[in-house]
């Protein structure tokens, strides 16, 4: 997330500008050459500065030296930083993390790995963890990408979760959406024969891409006849309620990996 808001007329300070405002002021940014700006990798997120509450600075401090696992370009023994051996489900972009911290409290079987950049949510959903006495969640507070790429081993996760990530919905910032052909290749390939990948959006045209990037994976096989059913693990979240109110459909989608693949 590169921005510039004096060259563009934004807000000087970073924490008051839209991701639109952020990504415009990246989009002209004329300070590099421009080989340099192709070899750059285009993000799907932007870098937000967000007050952290006190409780939330205070689960940091609390549960993060137990919970959180630093970000470090080599692979971890996740078998002994969750002290044991269970099915692995990486989320991407947990917010809040609300949602996560409801679904690993009714699948105590599952092991939880959320990523996510923002500090608030960091703060947020380890507060959530000391508040129900969750133990079966690890966080990184890191890119994603980076993440499958240094920290998760080929063919070790058994699903991977992906809820309202950011819609990017202007068309000129659609090349920022997480959904794209390389991304779902790299989940692919850390994906288990027979794993499960969950996405959801409300935004009409992102689930029509999803649709079209998922299906178009050949290791991928869909496990409904378009768009699935919202399964009941995944909870109705205040923000899906709201936009539920305001006429925006839901859309979930789920792919396995076919067992062959």
């Amino acid at each position: 997330m590169i921005h510039d808001p004096n060259e563009a007329g934004l807000p000087r300070d970073p924490s008051q500008m839209s991701s639109d405002d952020l990504s415009a002021a990246a989009d002209t940014d004329t300070g590099a050459p421009e080989e340099a700006l192709h070899l750059r990798r285009i993000r799907s997120f932007v870098t937000r500065a967000g007050r952290v509450s006190t409780g939330q600075r205070r689960a940091m401090d609390e549960l993060g030296p137990r919970f959180v696992v630093p970000y470090a370009p080599e692979q971890p023994d996740w078998d002994a930083v969750y002290g044991r051996r269970a099915p692995r489900i990486l989320e991407i972009g947990f917010g809040m993390g609300a949602t996560t911290a409801e679904i690993a409290s009714h699948r105590p079987g599952d092991d939880f790995l959320g990523v996510e950049v923002h500090e608030p949510g960091v703060g947020a959903l380890l507060k959530l963890m000391g508040e129900h006495n969750l133990s079966n969640i690890r966080i990184i507070q890191h890119d994603a990408v980076e993440v499958l790429e240094n920290m998760i081993a080929p063919e070790s996760l058994d699903g991977v979760h992906i809820f309202f990530p950011d819609p990017w919905h202007k068309a000129r910032h659609h090349k920022r959406r997480l959904i794209q052909p390389k991304f779902v290749a790299l989940l692919v390939s850390r994906m288990k024969p027979g794993a499960y990948i969950h996405c959801a959006t409300d935004w009409q045209n992102y689930a029509e891409q999803m649709l079209e990037v998922l299906g178009a994976q050949r290791a991928l096989e869909n496990t409904a006849d378009g768009y699935a059913p919202r399964p009941d693990y995944r909870p109705v979240t205040k923000f899906e309620k709201r936009g539920l109110r305001l006429g925006h459909g839901v859309r979930d989608l789920i792919y396995r990996r076919r067992p062959n693949s």
